[in-house]
């Protein structure tokens, strides 16, 4: 089955799914529908990278494209760069993803996500390709650049503030991050502490990262750190440890950076954005100090969207995803990790006290239900069932029950007053999706 556009690009396990020939016919369907002389292409740490830009480049070259290769980038870089430079750009990566699966990123002109209305139209591009009819020097040219991490290095200094010299752990996942998020950290005058910074190809994500923090909890306390930032695999999304080594996830950071925002007088029309996974907790915390929430689809490209529509400053998803509408096209785990460091740094309370303060979290579980094939209506097709446990909640809780967009599985989130209301609930709900559709 050939692969289709999820809700962050194209993403499958490498050279076994993603061949290098579909990335390659990718590569040209992409040049047919982004309308640009000139590609920046960027990659993750992943062992399978080199091969896949190859291939795109190949492509996007075969249509006339001329492909600048800045190499290892993390996504909000190649994102700030294409919107410096007014190119579209494409990053090769599974973002969080194990390291035997890759994929595709692509971005507009101007470093902003595709709408599914051009994702259609590559998909379509895909289907009616026909053999390459260029020659000669109309072929498109490959060239290195080597640029971006000062380029955007150079930004971050200039669009981010330290009000004081903190001790911060950083676990780097072995990524994408992994050298340009302890140069941007130490430059800005902290002390830095660096985890899982030597990727080998295979160790992206593995055991560490945004999607395991534990190393990162262990090593704030052992440190006496103030903060701990924890990066995923392309640097798109960032995760905090406390001081007391207690995770602090995307709705506390958002709900931190709403506040903080809010009382310097820039969260745009008092709005914040985010998907239907941010807790009950947060939109309640959110209603009680006036702040509206505007809420999306899951995917941070529906909240780009959304924030591009009502011109709002600031977005993000549970999982890390932090967007500053204002200063990036894309979330950004090392500056959402840097505004951050200046929030706590402008504060006389740790991070533990700011973050407990933001919101009272109700307890959420989340199920993860293999699946034959993806099934993108599953709320309505199991609509009794999820409408019983809605009943049985009551106010003090919600059910969401979704497709993966990017893997073979059904998540099955429940929010409850109790723990063991949530997992109860959950399980009945899994239960019944592995019944009908495993």
């Amino acid at each position: 089955m050939a692969l289709r556009f999820g809700t962050d690009g194209v993403r499958g396990v490498a050279v076994a799914q993603l061949t290098p020939s579909y990335v390659l016919d990718l590569g040209r369907a992409a040049a047919r529908s982004l309308h640009g002389d000139t590609v920046l292409v960027a990659r993750d740490t992943r062992v399978s990278g080199p091969l896949l830009v190859a291939a795109l480049s190949a492509g996007l070259a075969a249509e006339g494209v001329t492909v600048e290769d800045l190499g290892v980038l993390p996504t909000p870089a190649l994102a700030r760069i294409a919107a410096a430079e007014g190119k579209p750009a494409a990053m090769v990566t599974a973002s969080h993803n194990p390291f035997a699966d890759n994929g595709v990123k692509l971005f507009a002109a101007g470093g902003h996500k595709l709408p599914d209305d051009v994702e259609r139209g590559i998909e379509d591009e895909l289907a009616g390709l026909t053999t390459p009819t260029l020659s000669g020097v109309a072929v498109g040219r490959i060239v290195e650049r080597r640029d971006g991490d000062d380029l955007y290095l150079a930004w971050l200094s200039s669009v981010t503030s330290t009000s004081r010299r903190l001790r911060v752990v950083i676990d780097c996942a072995n990524g994408a991050m992994s050298d340009v998020a302890p140069r941007a950290l130490v430059a800005a005058g902290h002390d830095v502490v660096v985890l899982h910074a030597d990727p080998d190809g295979s160790n992206i994500n593995a055991a560490c990262g945004a999607t395991h923090p534990h190393d990162l909890a262990a090593a704030v306390v052992s440190h006496a750190a103030d903060v701990g930032l924890a990066f995923d695999g392309d640097g798109d999304r960032v995760i905090a440890v406390d001081e007391t080594g207690v995770i602090v996830d995307g709705d506390r950071l958002i709900g931190l950076s709403a506040f903080d925002m809010r009382d310097r007088g820039v969260l745009a029309h008092d709005t914040v954005v985010v998907t239907v996974m941010a807790n009950l907790g947060f939109h309640r915390a959110m209603a009680h100090h006036g702040i509206t929430v505007e809420q999306t689809a899951v995917g941070d490209r529906y909240v780009l969207e959304s924030m591009a529509a009502g011109r709002f400053s600031l977005g993000g998803e549970q999982s890390g995803h932090i967007i500053y509408g204002d200063l990036a096209t894309t979330g950004d785990g090392l500056l959402a990790g840097m505004v951050l460091l200046d929030i706590v740094g402008r504060s006389s309370a740790p991070l533990s006290r700011l973050a407990a303060d933001v919101m009272t979290t109700f307890p959420q579980v989340l199920v993860n239900v293999p699946v034959r094939d993806r099934h993108p209506h599953i709320a309505d097709e199991l609509a009794a069932e999820v409408a019983a446990a809605e009943a049985e909640l009551g106010d003090d809780g919600r059910v969401l029950l979704r497709a993966s967009g990017t893997e073979p599985l059904v998540r099955v989130m429940v929010e409850a007053a109790t723990d063991a209301v949530a997992r109860s609930t959950a399980d009945a709900l899994a239960a019944a999706v592995r019944t009908r559709f495993a």
